[in-house]
């Protein structure tokens, strides 16, 4: 047992209701001044046997429970969780260096808000019902059995709950595998799940490097749904170890989302929140981080949102006045590093920041690029830091092509004072989400997910109870006469 911040966190695997530790071991440090945390059990094939033949084991009778049976569980579990905001937070806050604040506001109690609308919405669940040719015919939800989730560094517990939620209500049983850079509060809430009385192998964690367990996990023939948030290039090669066993596949794979502000809009409020896509060191798929903004307003925003970035505080995530968090890792500073330089080497014109920050450690400053040509590596790919670039465009036609200009389709904002734009812009945007004068306002029910290589499927309401399901038609001849 690990001791962090004086909680008790099991650095090994939860598998079949009880803890698994396995021979090799991988160090886990913190962020915020790379201490070490844990030395975490480090899984390869023979834990993923063993965890799947756990859930295997445990799926007929969870799926035996009905929606309403398993939503009792789902229920006392969310429960659990607000009950332990302030120790699931500081945990994460350690290990992952986001926010303590936001942690304790709103991330970790989204993680019960999961629970409970998935536990909602299945038992809510009505069966298409009609008839047809002499039949009377019925739409069921069939759950489709032992589940794969991998889940990302950044909110690493939301996220875990945001995939086994719907999976755990569908019928499902889970394996959930959390990165190896931030796994420490996916083990609270195994041991969470265990005092919310799921059943043994019901809902399992197995820790490990991506390359070993992860792909051991996903390539597995007794997985039948595989869910996972991550890169592009990790998620097409787990797409296709999924399809090897012919296994569904949600994936959603990062963003470059467009911030475009109209000359229509209230500036200071967009300037605002794009100043505020520094948040958590820019680690935030759905950020806005190309800046679209119309040339008759260009030089007042641009003015307005310096403003506001030079408000920003680089410092500890448990410090109140902190506002921007270090980087996840060293390796992904130098990720964040590499961008930049090529940026700077190709030309591009770095505004403000663009380099380690002076308080050292892996913090890095909020950076403002604009770049020579749209066809900049540093506008078409995806940096995951606080890195912003800054465009202009004429009019709502040059707007739209700058938008839809990269291979992401994950989110993008808008901000108008037209009505009618912002349905013309919405509906032509490409991608899965769009908010219009706001950002990351969410409905737990509505469909999220990208388009282009930010991802395939939909998670979210009914949609991610579906993935989760086999939908079978059941059809009754009702003259059994004939």
């Amino acid at each position: 047992m690990s001791t962090v911040a004086g909680i008790a966190v099991s650095p090994d695997h939860y598998i079949g209701g009880r803890r698994v530790a396995s021979a090799d071991r991988f160090e886990d440090r913190s962020p915020i001044d790379w201490a070490p945390l844990a030395e975490v059990a480090r899984g390869g094939q023979a834990e993923v046997d063993m965890a799947v033949e756990a859930a295997t084991a445990a799926f007929p009778g969870w799926a035996a429970l009905g929606a309403e049976g398993r939503a009792v569980h789902l229920r006392r579990l969310a429960d659990l969780i607000d009950r332990n905001v302030e120790r699931l937070a500081t945990v994460e806050c350690l290990d992952m260096a986001m926010l303590e604040r936001s942690l304790k506001a709103r991330v970790i109690a989204r993680g019960a808000r999961n629970y409970r609308a998935y536990a909602d919405l299945a038992a809510a669940y009505e069966e298409r019902v009609w008839e047809s040719n002499g039949t009377r015919n019925r739409v069921i939800r069939m759950p489709s059995g032992p589940a794969a989730v991998v889940t990302p560094w950044n909110a690493p517990f939301m996220l875990s709950t945001w995939k086994t939620a719907p999976g755990l209500a569908a019928g499902c049983t889970v394996i959930l595998k959390p990165a190896e850079w931030s796994p420490l509060s996916c083990s609270l809430l195994a041991d969470l799940a265990d005092e919310a009385g799921l059943p043994p192998g019901v809902f399992n964690v197995v820790q490990g490097i991506g390359e070993e367990v992860g792909a051991a996990l996903v390539a597995h023939p007794g997985v039948r749904r595989v869910s996972f948030t991550g890169s592009p290039g990790t998620g097409a090669l787990i797409g296709q170890a999924a399809a090897a066993n012919i296994v569904p596949f949600t994936g959603e794979l990062g963003g470059k989302g467009p911030l475009i502000v109209f000359d229509d809009c209230d500036l200071e409020a967009a300037a605002r929140k794009a100043a505020g896509q520094y948040d958590d060191a820019g680690q935030v798929c759905l950020a806005g981080t190309r800046l679209l903004v119309q040339e008759s307003v260009a030089d007042r925003f641009l003015e307005l949102f310096h403003r506001f970035a030079d408000e920003h505080v680089l410092g500890d995530p448990r410090d109140d006045a902190t506002t921007v968090s270090p980087l996840i890792h060293p390796d992904h500073m130098a990720r964040v590093e590499g961008f930049v330089e090529r940026a700077r080497a190709a030309g591009d014109q770095i505004v403000r920041g663009g380099k380690p920050a002076d308080i050292g450690g892996l913090f890095y400053e909020p950076t403002l690029v604009l770049p020579k040509s749209n066809d900049s590596e540093i506008v078409q790919r995806e940096v995951f830091g606080p890195v912003l670039t800054f465009q202009t465009f004429g009019d709502e036609h040059q707007a739209l092509e700058l938008a839809n200009s990269t291979r992401y389709g994950l989110s993008a904002i808008v901000y108008t004072g037209s009505e009618e734009r912002a349905q013309r812009v919405g509906r032509a945007v490409r991608a899965g989400t769009v908010w219009v004068n706001a950002f990351l306002i969410r409905d737990l029910t509505a469909p999220f997910g990208g388009v282009g290589i930010s991802g395939i499927g939909r998670e979210g309401g009914n949609y991610a109870l579906d993935f989760y399901s086999d939908l079978k038609t059941l059809q009754v001849l009702e003259d059994t006469t004939r």
